[in-house]
């Protein structure tokens, strides 16, 4: 009988001692801990300029639905508005516009465009994306289903405000 009640003590100090030396040793931070530390304190780059238009206020130059169609908004952040284009309970494609605030290269790309939608240098992006740029915004409308073709995507950048979207600051 004493030799279990010595076990029992025996593993009982055994456990003790290995949940105070794991409890109080310092873990080494990981290499995503440390990126996370270094994008923490960084300003320089940040993901959206401090004067990025309000997603709420770019709603008003989405196309409106009809037709059969219906809009679903489905983001809206500093910068950015999306919606899903959808007929049928299907979506179709997805339409936003995003501020080129925060990422300058984005409006860049179309320097060299020669193709226009509705006025506005036009940029196709592999089989399902075009894309247009109205001032300082772009205009993406992406296919999400194979009958959306790239003339229903261009035909949907027209019905945007697209002048009113370039006026906008």
């Amino acid at each position: 009988m004493n030799f279990f009640r010595g076990r029992r003590i025996l593993a009982a100090l055994l456990l003790s001692v290995l949940l105070l030396t794991t409890a109080c040793s310092t873990k080494a931070p990981s290499r995503f801990d440390q990126v996370q530390q270094e994008s923490t304190r960084q300003k320089k780059g940040q993901a959206v300029a401090k004067d990025a238009t309000q997603g709420g206020k770019l709603n008003k130059y989405f196309p409106s639905a009809g037709d059969g169609y219906q809009r679903v908004y489905t983001q809206e952040k500093t910068g950015f508005s999306e919606a899903n284009l959808k007929k049928g309970g299907k979506t179709l494609a997805q339409l936003a516009i995003s501020d080129t605030t925060s990422l300058p290269s984005a409006a860049a790309k179309f320097s060299n465009s020669t193709k226009k939608i509705g006025g506005y240098p036009a940029l196709t992006v592999g089989n399902t994306q075009t894309a247009v740029l109205a001032g300082k915004f772009q205009v993406k409308v992406i296919s999400k289903d194979p009958t959306f073709t790239a003339s229903d995507r261009a035909d949907w950048i027209e019905k945007f405000n697209l002048d009113g979207l370039a006026k906008q600051k």
